[in-house]
Order: structure tokens, then C-alpha cells, then sequence
């Protein structure tokens, strides 16, 4: 233990502020996992209190640099190499293929939001690649967290990246290498993915990035309310092109939001397009 408690006053006002601000909600059950992890940052940026900590953040010109921080401790990044491979595959084959095709100048655009170390953009680009798609797409990365994007830049993983209960596509092969017991992500790969810090509630961020094509925001929504998670899926819908394609996570579903997006099955996964 920190040596912090956090009473229930305490919880209501932090928990408030990092929903507000990260979009990560937290109910009653998760006092004590928030309480220990906002503890340990608390302590490791000075404070004995937990109260001083949240006038800190809420109040002090520091405090939005502190909350960076302490996003690197509340954020999941767990993720890995083809996760959900079926739904990327559709995506590549179903969307972006025809698209490539149908498309005579400039290239197409796609976002990995919220893309933790960085293993779902790679594995679309390595499906790209394969079918000879790469240099037709542009690929954008984004995560809340510094930590994350700066492991995803690099490129390389534990043996943990690779699942051995996850189908792996054939191409993987000539973009992944073994160095000990690391895996290493192909120059090629690496090079074709722009990694940047967005959070996902900064609808002025988003809209720094421009349009897309498509939009893979998968595993995310869980951790939000529906109201944070309607704001959200909005901002996200303003970013795609007219007849653009979100993919979100397959137990996730938009359909009680109420958002202006059609349900489509492509190629055995379920996607939400834009309105044309």
C-alpha cells in the first residue's frame, strides 16, 4: 500500500476529473484500483495528500501536464499483433481494396485511434503490403499516452506480441523478424505508420488530422460512459469522409448510441459507414 487513502469524496471528485478529462469512467467497485493507482503517482510527484493532489490537477497551470502523467498510469495499453484479425482483414479487403481501385489520384487515409504500443496499425499495414496496397494508403497512429507511442515508434515487442492462439496471417512472415526473444517490425512497416498524441475527447485534435477513409477505434468504448462515448463516435464520424468506414471492437456495438452511422456486414465482420 501508498499510504494515501482515498475517501469517498476524494474518489467522487477525482474520478470526475479524469472522466472528464480521459473519458476513463469509474464506478463504485473501482475505488480501490483508482485510489492505489493515483496514489502511486501522487506520491511519485510529491504530494501526502490526496485532496492537494486534485486541487493540483484541477486548479494549478501545471496541473494539465500533471494529468499527462498520470494518464500514462490509468491508460490500458494492452494489446497485440493481428488482434481481431478477421475484422482487419476486412477492412483491407473489403473497404480499402475497392476504394484503392476506385480511387484514380491521391491516396487513401487511415487512422488507428487510440493505438496503445502501436500493434494494430502495423498489422494493417502489413495486410497492405501484401496485397501491394501500402504506398496507396496513408496510415495515422494516435494514443493518449507518450509512453505507448514511444514503444510503438521502435517497433520491436516481447514474444507476448504475437499470440499462439491468434491466427497470423501468412505475410507476416516477411515483415516480422525474431532477434532473441523480441519481435521486430520491418523498416518498411515502421516507416509507413505516423504515430502522433491525440486524445479522443480533443475534438480540436481530431480535426488537425483531416479526413479519412476509414477509422479503426476498436476496444476503447468499454472503458467510457455512453454519454463520453457518443461525444466520441461524433467527433470521429466528422472525421471520415463521406461513405467512410469505422470499425470498432466486435463486442463493442454503436447501435443504443444512437449515432448517424449505418451497420454493414463486409466480408463476415460488421462495420459502420458514413452516410454517402
Amino acid at each position: 500500500m501508498n499510504g494515501l487513502p482515498m475517501s469517498p469524496q476524494v474518489f467522487a471528485i477525482l474520478g470526475a476529473l479524469i472522466e472528464e478529462k480521459l473519458g476513463i469512467h469509474y464506478g463504485p467497485l473501482d475505488k480501490d484500483l483508482l485510489g492505489d493507482k493515483v496514489a502511486t503517482r501522487a506520491v511519485e510527484a510529491g504530494f501526502d495528500s490526496l485532496l492537494d493532489y486534485y486541487y493540483y490537477l484541477r486548479y494549478d497551470p501545471a496541473g494539465p501536464a500533471e494529468l499527462d502523467a498520470l494518464a500514462e498510469v490509468l491508460v490500458v495499453g494492452e494489446t497485440y499483433l493481428f488482434r481481431e484479425l478477421d475484422q482487419l482483414e476486412a477492412l483491407v479487403r473489403d473497404v480499402l481494396a475497392p476504394r484503392a481501385a476506385a480511387s484514380r489520384a491521391g491516396r487513401l487515409r487511415v487512422w488507428s485511434a487510440a493505438c496503445a504500443t502501436g500493434e494494430e496499425p502495423y498489422s494493417i499495414a502489413m495486410l497492405l503490403a501484401d496485397r501491394g496496397l501500402l504506398d496507396r494508403v496513408e496510415i495515422v497512429a494516435s494514443d493518449v499516452s507518450m509512453r505507448a507511442l514511444a514503444t510503438a515508434r521502435v517497433g520491436e515487442y516481447g514474444p507476448r506480441a504475437l499470440r499462439s492462439q491468434v491466427k497470423v496471417p501468412p505475410c507476416a512472415r516477411a515483415f516480422l523478424q525474431k532477434s532473441g526473444e523480441r519481435i521486430v517490425v520491418s523498416e518498411e512497416i515502421r516507416r509507413a505508420v505516423d504515430f502522433r498524441r491525440v486524445n479522443l475527447l480533443d475534438g480540436n485534435a481530431i480535426g488537425k488530422l483531416g479526413l479519412f477513409d476509414a477509422i479503426v477505434c476498436r476496444n476503447v468504448l468499454i472503458y467510457f460512459q455512453d454519454a463520453t462515448a457518443r461525444r466520441v463516435i461524433d467527433a470521429l464520424t466528422g472525421a471520415l469522409v463521406p461513405s467512410g468506414t469505422l470499425l470498432v471492437g466486435v463486442s463493442e456495438s454503436l447501435l443504443r448510441l444512437g449515432t448517424a452511422l449505418q451497420c454493414e456486414e463486409r466480408g463476415g465482420a460488421f462495420v459502420y459507414r458514413k452516410a454517402g
